[in-house]
């Protein structure tokens, strides 16, 4: 069976505590559509509390149990929502991938004094200026938890640094005295990028890092979980995460799969931070780029090249593929968004071939509550059928010419009237003539994703393919595209089903 993650949530969901109730029953239609894994938001409580998406760590162990930062839920649920939610996957056959963030902490619950040495932002390994004495936020004792769970109280020590002063109410990157940044992280910012946001976590001191397995450990076990999506690859010393996924791995007696986010731009970086160990997927950022680029070129971008540089195209085993995720939608620092016009292409491009392991958009499938509500892309989840039933065995590919790409699938006995076609462009509307397999010499083929006309394969398993200008065409064989129309109306009927539900529960 083909694979697919579903990012399961985007950044603009309405703070109401929903949305781990929502996700428990969309879990039978995520199945239904080929969802393999979902990627869930980071469910512990964050700084904002209810209204924090979870990048703004907290408490590690709150996961929505204990009245802190105002609230028990998260923006999410109660802890109680989100084990029925993974519960709820789980049933439907479906993996679940926490979000994690390691990198920093914010929030504590007051401050302490020290000396410590102020860094420049643009050069972090330079120190300007004497030690002197600040005040900043480094203490976390998590009261509302009372020791529940760890009794592990952070302090200054288990930082390397922050971001604040409250004594001068001045904001710059303080090392604290005595501490350095890590230094198996990027570099090409900053001379060393590990400070990102928050207090710093000194992930290698051996409290920390002994505290961290035993909640990795804990997590694990408490809730279920088949793996994990790691933030800020890097602004984190390489070597914890190898360490570190290691120790809770072999706690869990199983492989774990995670995904990471190493938010480079070129292979090379990806590659790199791979390494020999090959610890665990990355996303393929390069790719976004690569589909952002022909979204917003006008058609100037050369579709033949639309791999070049990418993850998928060096280490397939170990890319997953996106289009577009929280940070690269409108509104965040990363924005990158992939026009709409383009999106039914990107995501044919991730979707419907044998490389890498894709992952859909939660804000793609149902649209985007901001910018005056981005809608979904309407193609979408027709594309995910088709990978799931019919995009199977041998590739050819076609990504021959600027404007006109395209590929074909021969499809596999093992899955019924499998194999499939698909032609791209970015300008004029063209046709590719492409070899679908000898096994379907004969064949009348029809286009299930564009308006164009069923063709015929000749005699040897070849054919003529055609989209419309700017389009995308998708044709699966005759009797495949039958099924598809009556899987369709089902798949229409559980929707619908399940959107009434929902809007009876709200």
């Amino acid at each position: 069976m083909n694979g697919m993650i579903l990012q399961g949530f985007s950044w603009y969901l309405p703070a109401d505590g929903s949305h781990w109730r929502r996700l428990a029953e969309q879990a039978p239609t995520f199945a239904y559509e080929g969802i393999t894994a979902v990627w869930l938001p980071p469910a512990y409580k964050a700084e904002q509390g209810i209204n924090d998406v979870g990048y703004g760590v907290y408490d590690l162990y709150d996961l929505g149990e204990f009245y802190q930062k105002g609230t028990v839920c998260t923006k999410y649920g109660t802890r109680a929502e989100y084990q029925t939610a993974i519960d709820a996957l789980h049933e439907s056959g479906i993996q679940v991938l926490a979000g994690i963030v390691l990198n920093s902490a914010s929030a504590p619950m007051m401050p302490r004094t020290s000396r410590r040495a102020r860094c420049r932002d643009s050069n972090r390994e330079a120190v300007s200026g004497d030690l002197q004495t600040i005040s900043a936020w480094t203490r976390f004792a998590f009261p509302g938890r009372a020791g529940a769970y760890s009794d592990f109280t952070w302090d200054w020590t288990c930082f390397h640094g922050v971001d604040w002063d409250d004594r001068a109410k001045r904001k710059a990157i303080f090392l604290f005295d005595g501490k350095d940044w890590d230094d198996a992280v990027d570099r090409s910012e900053n001379a060393n990028y590990d400070y990102l946001m928050g207090a710093d976590v000194g992930v290698n001191d051996p409290r920390v890092y002994g505290e961290l397995v035993r909640w990795g450990c804990w997590y694990v076990d408490a809730c279920g979980l088949d793996g994990f999506r790691l933030d800020a690859l890097k602004h984190i010393d390489r070597g914890f995460y190898l360490r570190w996924l290691a120790d809770v791995r072999k706690h869990a007696g199983r492989e774990l799969f995670c995904v990471g986010e190493y938010w480079g731009r070129t292979s090379d970086e990806l590659d790199g931070y791979l390494g020999g160990e090959r610890a665990m997927s990355l996303f393929d950022v390069p790719l976004h780029y690569n589909l952002q680029a022909a979204s917003c070129s006008n058609g100037n971008v050369d579709l033949s090249q639309i791999f070049a540089g990418t993850l998928v195209e060096r280490d397939p085993v170990h890319a997953v593929t996106f289009a577009e995720n929280h940070d690269t939608q409108p509104g965040q620092a990363l924005q990158s968004f992939v026009q709409t016009w383009f999106k039914p292409a990107a995501y044919a491009l991730i979707l419907l071939r044998e490389a890498g392991y894709p992952c859909v958009f939660y804000g793609d499938l149902y649209g985007m509550p901001n910018d005056g509500n981005i809608p979904a892309v309407r193609e979408l989840p027709l594309l995910m059928e088709i990978r799931r039933h019919f995009a199977y065995g041998v590739q050819h590919d076609y990504l021959d010419a600027p404007d006109v790409i395209g590929w074909t699938r021969e499809g596999d006995a093992e899955y019924k009237d499998s194999g499939l076609a698909v032609v791209i462009t970015d300008r004029d509307g063209g046709e590719k003539r492409m070899f679908v397999g000898a096994g379907h010499a004969g064949e009348t083929w029809s286009c299930v994703v564009g308006e164009q006309d069923d063709v015929v394969v000749d005699g040897d398993g070849w054919a003529t393919f055609r989209t419309l200008g700017g389009r995308i065409s998708v044709y699966l064989p005759e009797r495949a595209a039958d099924a598809l129309k009556h899987d369709r109306e089902l798949h229409r009927i559980v929707r619908e089903t399940a959107e009434d539900t929902e809007e009876l529960r709200a």
